[in-house]
């Protein structure tokens, strides 16, 4: 990486799994944290910053409730299935995290344990085309996609 004046937080080598990064993030912040992934060339600042600002109005309600932290993580839903990137994990995520992370669960089953705030559709195209906006390149069909959205 360039020299960067954020502080940069590396998730173990063991286990790969998605969850490792999401879990190191929030060890290390103590905060809530977005997560996005490193393949998801479409997601814009816009977006996160909305997404973050959401986090901040819910921690304000959560204090004014004398409750001081965010109750529940915060996901896009595209095509009627939850994407677990980008999204917002508060601190008390972290252990039903950690548990699904020992447990080997997917990102997607460790969701479902979360009972998050879902992010309709609509919310996101404010943003852009949410597809696009969640879009990760997993496979060489999805690079050659997203090469013919960048044409665009």
């Amino acid at each position: 990486l360039p020299p960067l004046r954020e502080r940069i937080v590396y998730e173990p080598d063991s286990p790969r799994h998605p969850l490792c990064g999401i879990v190191a993030a929030l060890r290390h912040a103590g905060a809530p944290v977005i997560a996005v992934g490193c393949d998801m060339p479409f997601v814009s600042a816009g977006m996160l910053a909305w997404l973050a600002r959401t986090g901040e109005t819910e921690l304000g309600r959560a204090a004014a409730t004398a409750s001081p932290r965010l109750a529940e993580a915060a996901v896009t839903e595209v095509d009627g299935r939850l994407q677990p990137l980008p999204a917002l994990y508060p601190p008390a995520d972290l252990p039903k995290l950690e548990r699904a992370l020992e447990c080997e669960c997917s990102l997607q089953t460790a969701l479902q344990t979360l009972a998050p705030c879902v992010i309709a559709e609509e919310a996101l195209a404010a943003f852009g085309e949410p597809r696009r906006l969640c879009f990760s390149v997993n496979a060489p069909g999805d690079l050659q996609l997203a090469r013919r959205w960048m044409e665009c």
